[in-house]
């Protein structure tokens, strides 16, 4: 029996009794002929970070075999801004392993997200998920370990406002229905993202509601269970989309949008991470403390934390979140389960007494098998993030840190153990280097460190440069003196980017 396999809700898992890892050209083509699937669905990301979709209608085997073996043409001029309309063809290829079934088309309809390639048949250099393989498979090469990750995803949903049963305002972390009210939606959209291959930790409600003009605001949240890294990404691209689809059909708004409004709690897209070898985490020293290899990932964070913002906190409204004085974080720094800080340790189910005993005396008083679930979570990226570059950006990063000499001395310089914005710890928090406030800032510090990137071939230098010239393309550099000034000006630009990402 295989406890993956054993329950699973996604179809092809059940049906073809597989791991996604396991799906051929053959399996897919038996599930489709099998369960009379007629339609199938290419999506792949573009420059915004929102799922592009080719349709195909399943009209005789010879033309389903025909596009799962051969792809498809498409535009790369309209999907990229740094493709060239004169040389724009590209091709995309399915990714088996991606494949699940639509949940919400009533034409049986199988999903595949693919890859992009050039005309040459080589991977395109520059794409999105062809970054974060090569920045894993770097990573790997240079350690010897493989890297894991998982998103926290938080977003609002609104609608008319419901006056029963309400919620003080900013307290509606872990809220139970009727305090909260999109309960049942969140829960919905958790049962189409596991059966489209998504593996979940868990839902809740988080800290942000208000309500504004007849408008209830309340946001949740979707944590997803660590995976390896370019499995963890296909994954939260997956979920935005059917979070997004699920809301229109029950005539509901959903933003990820990093801030919507001023003293209200914004939306992060938080990242743990895991370093793995042969299948067994590393990431502390026999169950313990951290042990040193986690130490030189957070050290690689630290590093490049100032232009890490380039990939994970990609327009203006992203700044308007990672303020002072709030849960989003701006100091340059990481602590053990301390929220204030930049990058942070959770607790990692490293005590050593039997809780489980505790609550249940029924229960064995001989203590679990150990287990190692320490992560360490980088909490500045949002929900404008491109989830593909910021993945590849933070697996660089952590190499870097594996590279540095001195990576196990900056772990120990930047360590913090209070709350930094509390008054009484002022002189800490002056000694600590500062997040970029704007998307300019994060374009120059992308442009400083650049080389660390483009090492191994990861990032191309066409993308980069696309990168930091959208970035400075908002011209925000004096943004929040601006807003002080005119706060109409904060109000437009929420408006413009409430749907990214």
């Amino acid at each position: 029996m295989d406890s993956f396999i054993d329950y699973n809700i996604n179809p092809l898992v059940s049906y073809l009794q597989k791991h996604p890892a396991e799906f051929t050209r053959k399996d897919i083509i038996k599930f489709i002929v099998d369960k009379g699937v007629r339609m199938v669905n290419f999506r792949y990301t573009a420059a915004d970070g929102r799922l592009k979709t080719l349709n195909f209608s399943v009209t005789s085997l010879q033309y389903l075999e025909n596009i799962l073996t051969y792809g498809e043409r498409v535009d790369g001029s309209s999907l990229f801004p740094y493709i060239e309309a004169g040389s724009s063809d590209l091709y995309v290829v399915p990714r088996f392993s991606s494949a699940y079934l639509d949940p919400f088309s009533e034409i049986p309809t199988l999903g595949l997200l693919c890859s992009y390639f050039t005309k040459e048949g080589l991977p395109l250099e520059s794409s999105p998920e062809n970054t974060l393989k090569k920045a894993s498979e770097a990573f790997t090469r240079k350690t010897g370990l493989t890297f894991e990750a998982m998103g926290e995803l938080e977003f609002y949903i609104s609608d008319e406002s419901d006056f029963l049963f309400p919620v003080p305002d900013q307290k509606g972390y872990h809220e139970s229905a009727p305090f909260t009210k999109f309960e049942m939606f969140r829960c919905e959209a958790m049962n189409l993202i596991a059966s489209c291959g998504g593996e979940i930790k868990y839902g809740h409600s988080e800290v942000g509601n208000f309500s504004f003009e007849d408008i209830d605001y309340e946001q949740c949240e979707i944590e997803f269970l660590v995976s390896p890294v370019e499995r963890a990404a296909d994954q939260l691209v997956l979920a935005k989309w059917i979070i997004r689809t699920l809301a229109h059909r029950y005539r509901l708004n959903v933003t990820f949008a990093p801030k919507i409004t001023v003293g209200k709690a914004g939306s992060g897209l938080h990242f743990h991470t895991r370093i793995m070898k042969n299948g067994l985490s590393v990431m502390t020293d026999n169950n313990k403390g951290l042990s040193d290899e986690a130490l030189k990932a957070i050290a690689g964070y630290i590093r490049c934390a100032s232009s890490l913002t380039a990939f994970g906190n990609t327009n203006p409204t992203s700044y308007f979140r990672l303020v002072p004085n709030q849960e989003a974080p701006t100091s340059i720094c990481w602590g053990d389960r301390n929220r204030s800080v930049l990058v942070r340790v959770p607790l990692g189910w490293q005590a050593e007494k039997n809780m489980l005993h505790t609550v249940n005396p029924l229960e064995s008083e001989k203590p679990a098998k150990t287990i190692d679930k320490q992560t360490v979570e980088l909490r500045s990226p949002d929900g404008s993030a491109d989830i593909y570059l910021t993945l590849a950006g933070l697996v660089v990063a952590a190499r870097v840190g594996f590279e540095t000499e001195n990576s196990l001395e900056i772990a120990k310089q930047s360590y913090v153990d209070v709350n930094i914005h509390d008054k009484n710890n002022r002189s800490k928090y002056e000694t600590l280097k500062q997040l970029p406030s704007s998307c300019w800032e994060s374009a120059v510090e992308l442009e400083r460190m650049r080389d660390i990137y483009e090492q191994e071939g990861v990032f191309q230098p066409a993308l980069i440069d696309g990168i930091i010239a959208k970035l400075k393309s908002y011209n925000d550099k004096d943004i929040r003196e601006e807003i002080k000034r005119n706060t109409q000006i904060m109000k437009d630009l929420v408006e413009r980017f409430y749907h990214c990402g």
